[in-house]
């Protein structure tokens, strides 16, 4: 499929999963050098927890509607490269994603399933910051891909 300005949408799809699986490479390299140094990981989760709120505060436009946040949160790009399924009310915004390339990145460095479903909680720190930044909302994962799962669940929820 050709996107409106000309370049292979699957191409452009695949190219941000590889930058998104460069990215899960530093992050597990990073965390594998601070263990060896006897740091453990909750440099890791304040670092992208500050990351989320960054982002929460300046790539979000601020807003009790769960309807407009979905559309933000969830744009069409974000929605492929996850293989997000959402559903989407202005109570509550469920999303579902089918594949995630952090993990898959993950997947190519250990086989401990542990390890990863924590690398996996530690990334999401990232989005919990994200929701942080919007009080009206709560949020919540429930199922990962790390943990075995054939897909994330994270929801928000109006207050």
């Amino acid at each position: 499929m050709i996107d409106n300005s000309g370049r292979d949408k699957g191409k452009a799809i695949g190219d941000l999963r590889s930058a998104i699986e460069h990215r899960a490479t530093w992050m597990y390299l990073l965390i594998e050098e601070a263990r060896k140094e006897g740091v453990g990981t909750d440099f890791a989760r304040r670092a992208i927890r500050s990351c989320g709120c960054l982002h929460g505060n300046t790539k979000f436009t601020p807003t009790e509607d769960l309807l407009a946040f979905a559309r933000e949160f969830a744009n069409p790009l974000v929605v492929d490269i996850f293989e997000m399924t959402l559903q989407a009310t202005a109570e509550e915004l469920a999303i579902d994603f089918h594949y995630c390339p952090l993990v898959t990145a993950w997947q190519k460095l250990t086989a401990d399933e542990q390890k990863i479903a924590e690398l996996c909680d530690i990334a999401m720190d990232g989005d919990r910051g994200i929701a942080s930044c919007f009080p009206a909302f709560t949020f919540s994962l429930d199922k990962t891909i790390a943990q075995g799962h054939g897909v994330c669940e994270i929801r928000f929820q109006k207050k």
